[in-house]
């Protein structure tokens, strides 16, 4: 069901929108549903240890999502792009303005969630990789995105992808929450810079969503906090003034709203959509 005719005809980029059950393939159907052309982005295989398998983006996947959204009705591409390389998120860029003829809407939904340990247990390597996808990389998309927005002259929407952990502080979790901080301050500097192109920036700050790497943190952290599953879900209903945890539409109908023209005076916000958890 639409709601923002204005999307009608827009093109969105989502990085890390290639998994099932994911936050990027959510916000790309309900974008996709209120008419925008889709492209989706995402690693498509391995590259290193810190990026396994089951938890990316292949290929097969996008291509699956793809099809998905032109089966109900709608328009999508997909895209491989490693958003640490510059050079490869440049060119997601182009994909998108040389397939759909612009860019109107950057997502900047790649990160990394599932390297959680404690400071002293941290591997120096595992840190940087946190930072490096979750900031560098948003940081590559905010640029390379903006850059073609001035280009076009018509401004434009960036949505970042941040957290519960932009905001609070989470034990095991210190480069996931240090790099969601730090897109905070990403996301208010580029709103500044850019109001003068008509470009909105804001950040979505979900807490927990389970996701696929949402059902790895809750079992993950059931057993780190020893409360087994059933304890750690239930404790973390009763945290939640709205009884429940987030779900992958919610976090869709948020983006929407931010790319439409309902939103067109909000810039530098980090909005929580969190239940009533997190109020910061």
């Amino acid at each position: 069901m639409t709601q923002y005719s204005d999307l009608n005809g827009k093109v969105a980029v989502i990085t890390g929108a290639g998994r099932h059950a994911g936050l990027g393939e959510a916000m790309a159907k309900r974008l996709a549903v209120e008419g925008c052309k889709v492209v989706i982005t995402d690693i498509g295989r391995s590259a290193g240890e810190h990026t396994p398998e089951n938890a990316i983006g292949s290929t097969d996947e996008m291509d699956k999502i793809v099809a998905e959204i032109k089966h109900a009705g709608g328009e999508a591409s997909a895209f491989v792009c490693n958003v640490l390389n510059p050079e490869e998120v440049e060119a997601a860029v182009k994909f998108a303005v040389d397939t759909y003829g612009k860019l109107d809407i950057w997502v900047n939904n790649a990160g990394i969630g599932y390297l959680m340990k404690p400071i002293l247990d941290m591997d120096v390597s595992e840190w940087d990789s946190v930072l490096n996808v979750n900031l560098r990389g948003t940081f590559f998309g905010i640029k390379f995105a903006a850059e073609q927005m001035v280009k076009q002259g018509q401004g434009g929407k960036i949505i970042n992808i941040g957290s519960q952990a932009s905001k609070s502080a989470f034990a095991h979790a210190s480069a996931y929450t240090t790099s969601k901080h730090g897109m905070n301050g990403l996301t208010r500097v580029a709103a500044l810079e850019l109001g003068q192109h008509k470009i909105n920036v804001n950040q979505i700050c979900p807490n927990h969503v389970t996701t696929g790497l949402g059902a790895w943190q809750n079992a993950h952290f059931s057993e780190v906090t020893g409360k087994g599953h059933d304890k750690y879900m239930q404790d973390m209903r009763d945290r939640i003034p709205l009884g429940r945890p987030g779900l992958q539409e919610d976090i869709a109908k948020a983006c929407a709203f931010l790319c439409s023209d309902q939103a067109t005076y909000i810039t530098g916000e980090c909005m929580n959509v969190s239940g009533g958890e997190e109020y910061h």
